[in-house]
């Protein structure tokens, strides 16, 4: 019974990794991977505790089984999150960071707001939340 236990638990914890989508937090490591894999980078700008639209964007967008498939053979996925709230905040390296890229792109402060990089950094297109169908919006973001 216990092999039995151990067994599902590894079983579901290598299911759980194999289906996480792995988000970025650091800027040099999305090019580094983008580069080492000739893929895009997408670039979010969220609020992931105070923007309606973001967690909208996130539930059908982001984690849904077809994103994640795509993205993890087209993407390099980056996150620049901006909470408010207190239990949420970002520690103070992480937020220069987040303030950096919002100064380089999201001039405006626009949330949700997706940026679509090639692996150099250099903008291809941008869009927002769009109440799309996850193919939908997979075809958004290779348009660009």
């Amino acid at each position: 019974m216990i092999k039995k236990i151990i067994l599902a638990f590894i079983f579901f914890t290598i299911t759980i990794t194999v289906n996480a989508q792995e988000w970025q937090t650091d800027f040099e490591t999305a090019k580094k991977i983008a580069t080492k894999k000739n893929l895009h980078i997408v670039l979010v700008f969220q609020g992931s505790d105070w923007c309606a639209p973001c967690i909208k964007l996130d539930r059908e967008i982001w984690s849904s089984e077809e994103f994640k498939k795509y993205a993890s053979t087209n993407f390099v996925l980056l996150k620049a999150d901006f909470p408010r709230k207190k239990k949420n905040k970002l520690d103070s390296v992480q937020q220069i960071k987040n303030n950096s890229l919002m100064e380089k792109y999201n001039k405006n402060g626009f949330f949700p707001y997706v940026v679509l990089l090639d692996k150099n950094g250099r903008l291809l297109g941008s869009t927002g939340y769009k109440k799309m169908k996850p193919k939908e919006y997979i075809k958004l973001l290779a348009s660009f």
